[in-house]
């Protein structure tokens, strides 16, 4: 024999199927917290504000016909293998955390020979974005690129 559906069965339902929908929505948010990492830029009007002024920078790092690229070798130092820098360049560097953790370093290097420069002191480890300068006089190239 079947029983009747009541008022109370129905009550049943909604509050479970409410309670999966909060238990779900609460997790969700959890993870969402625990994982935010922050913010890429403090103000995104005032960073789209310098964006030109980022193209044009980038635009006469490339008329130099400079190059190069940061590593990092086995002791934890950055090397950086240069390409058609003059002679008298000094290179430094301005390391910070992709997202989150406000750790930032600045490097400095010194030559290792004539397209080699090596930073100074070693460098924590972990993952780090790394503005690097080439400066020769008034000439200034730059680049940034991920340090894993």
């Amino acid at each position: 024999m079947r029983r009747e559906f009541t008022g109370r069965d129905m009550a049943k339902i909604l509050v479970a199927g409410f309670g999966v929908v909060v238990a779900v929505n609460f997790g969700m948010a959890t993870i969402a917290a625990r994982s935010f990492s922050g913010t890429v830029v403090d103000n995104s009007y005032i960073a789209s504000q310098k964006f030109n002024g980022w193209l044009e920078e980038s635009r006469r790092s490339e008329e130099l016909g400079w190059s190069a690229r940061i590593e990092r070798d086995g002791a934890g130092f950055l090397t950086v293998p240069t390409g058609n820098v003059p002679a008298g360049a000094t290179v430094s560097a301005e390391l910070r955390r992709p997202i989150g953790e406000r750790d930032t370093q600045t490097v400095a290097f010194s030559r290792m020979g004539e397209n080699l420069f090596r930073s100074d002191a070693p460098v924590d480890e972990g993952r780090w974005i790394a503005r690097l300068t080439i400066a020769s006089g008034e000439l200034i190239w730059s680049s940034e690129a991920p340090l894993e």
